[in-house]
């Protein structure tokens, strides 16, 4: 007899408390219940059950059985539950978050990829440069940028979020040249309102990291105020590549500061740790690691 089959009859015979009861349950006869728990006790060469005519009652060794053998049922259930979901169709609702700047010019775009892929899965996209909450705020998946605080969510690691600074050659041609970073003290400063950028951009360069104070007549929460003025003419702006990218191709920006490289800032995928990776989750998250991850 299969033993696992004989493990589940027992588990149930001892739950139920006779082998008539499991037998009603399990659709089979009470006697061949009774075949299950003595091939179970000849393949383990110990005694599970003390029987009589009228009761059963587990030994020592039966009663620390069980318990073991309710754990590794449950186990399994939950691997078959897991190829299950492994074969099942993504669907359903899916709520990301992610912030604005990479949300508009990074995820955007590649995100018809995924929905084309995935046609029962339904996408509502948030874009938000706040931390937001994603266990309170029912997000399945948040796109975060910069360093993770220690929150208990599980976290994929993405390729790192390139920024790049830059200016308009009208305000170029108005302005004295840049020849290191401690110039920009000199100079307008267009400034993202999150994290330490409001008030302080890094550099690497030959004497390692460089931590410059900038100001600003223009702070905004969204790259793309940022961007319009830096067409303009009003400042030098740090934004990421994505947003830059189309206005350095035309020209219409210029990058500054060869010599020196701009620490990337890191890029995660996190989801809750007591979330069950459905379907959809799952194929969300490949994706992402697809799209957006370290070869990309």
């Amino acid at each position: 007899m299969d033993r696992f089959t004989s493990m589940s009859v027992f588990v149930k015979a001892v739950e139920l408390g006779s082998f008539r009861a499991a037998a009603d349950a399990l659709q089979m006869s009470s006697q061949f219940v009774g075949k299950h728990v003595q091939a179970l006790e000849q393949h383990l060469g110990v005694q599970l059950l003390h029987r009589t005519t009228r009761r059963q009652a587990l030994t020592d060794f039966g009663r620390a059985y069980v318990e073991r053998a309710k754990s590794i049922l449950q186990e399994m259930e939950q691997a078959e539950q897991l190829a299950a979901e492994t074969r099942a169709v993504p669907m359903g609702r899916l709520r990301i978050n992610a912030p604005v700047s990479f949300g508009m010019h990074t995820l955007a775009p590649r995100l018809p990829e995924y929905m084309l892929a995935h046609p029962q899965v339904e996408v509502e996209l948030a874009l938000s440069n706040r931390a937001v909450d994603l266990v309170e705020e029912g997000y399945e998946a948040v796109f975060r940028v910069g360093v993770l605080q220690d929150s208990g969510l599980i976290a994929r690691v993405l390729a790192p979020y390139r920024l790049v600074v830059c200016a308009a050659p009208a305000y170029l041609r108005r302005h004295a040249r840049l020849k290191t970073p401690w110039d920009l003290q000199q100079h307008e400063c267009l400034c993202f309102a999150h994290t330490e950028l409001r008030t302080h951009w890094s550099f690497d360069g030959p004497e390692g990291r460089i931590v410059v104070p900038v100001k600003s007549r223009l702070v905004a929460d969204h790259g793309e105020p940022l961007l319009h003025a830096a067409l303009a003419g009003l400042g030098i702006i740090l934004q990421p590549l994505e947003v830059v990218q189309p206005a350095l191709n035309d020209a219409r920006l210029v990058q500054l500061l060869p010599g020196y490289g701009v620490p990337s800032r890191p890029l995660h995928l996190v989801y809750a740790h007591n979330r069950r990776v459905t379907p959809k989750l799952r194929s969300f998250i490949d994706f992402a690691v697809g799209a957006f991850g370290q070869a990309a």
